[in-house]
């Protein structure tokens, strides 16, 4: 195999070592950074799959990660707005307790969804060397440079729209930025782009943020006490979230 294409295979590996570590420490409920990781973990296997979707084992392999990451979701927003009630002093209004947060920490450890993944990793290495000498990985570098390069048009339309949805940007954003670190020599992004682009993300996460905890100020009369203050520093987020969105406008260029 090519040197790449054994990169390729190492990078699965050692993403696979890394969410086992996640699993250990989601059960033991005692790292509070745990979730986290394994969330990372899963963005990163699957900005390294993404580009190769229709090679053998991909398909189901990201599909596996793309699960985990929906399952696991909730599970982050309620430990990102308990960091935000407790920066605004205000911890003892956070819908779930310690203890029901730790139980959910150990049903994603034992769920049968990462059991799913953990199995199509183990086979991964395998099915990986298969295509590579039936002769199915010959043009993967070439395949990953189009596929990113389609990733960055879509993303230099949406930003034109007029009318565009900062949702789909925030989507769209992730997965360039993301396919740059995974992939920098295909990408062809420069570092000054990337950090454009991380500052982008960051703001409309912010944005994202606000919006769901001022969704939940509308169904749970306990946080209604927030509401106000979120509404303020929701319109802000928005206004920062514009800006970064408006530098990303020359690195990536309208084509005409």
């Amino acid at each position: 195999m090519s040197d790449f294409i054994e990169h390729c295979l190492g990078r699965v590996v050692a993403l696979q070592v890394r969410l086992y570590a996640c699993q250990a420490r989601l059960a033991d409920c005692t790292d509070p950074e745990a979730l986290h990781d394994l969330r990372i973990t899963l963005r990163q296997l699957r900005s390294l799959l993404r580009p190769l979707r229709g090679l053998p084992a991909v398909d189901a392999l990201e599909e596996g990660a793309a699960v985990l990451g929906r399952l696991s979701g909730p599970l982050r927003d309620r430990e990102v707005l308990t960091a935000e009630l407790e920066r605004l002093g205000l911890a003892h209004l956070a819908p779930i307790d310690e203890a029901q947060q730790a139980a959910g920490y150990v049903a994603l450890a034992r769920s049968d969804e990462l059991a799913d993944l953990m199995r199509l990793l183990d086979g991964w290495p395998g099915n990986w060397r298969d295509a590579a000498r039936q002769g199915q990985l010959d043009n993967v570098k070439k395949r990953i440079r189009r596929r990113l390069r389609r990733q960055q048009r879509q993303l230099a339309q949406a930003l034109r729209d007029p009318a565009h949805d900062r949702h789909r940007l925030r989507l769209l954003i992730k997965r360039v930025r993301y396919a740059a670190e995974t992939y920098p020599a295909q990408s062809r992004l420069s570092k000054a782009a990337q950090s454009r682009l991380k500052r982008a993300q960051s703001a409309l996460g912010d944005w994202h943020d606000h919006l769901q905890w001022l969704a939940q100020a509308e169904m749970l009369t306990s946080l209604r006490p927030c509401r106000d203050i979120w509404l303020q520093t929701q319109q802000a987020a928005e206004r920062r979230a514009d800006d970064a969105l408006l530098a990303l406008y020359g690195d990536f260029p309208a084509e005409g």
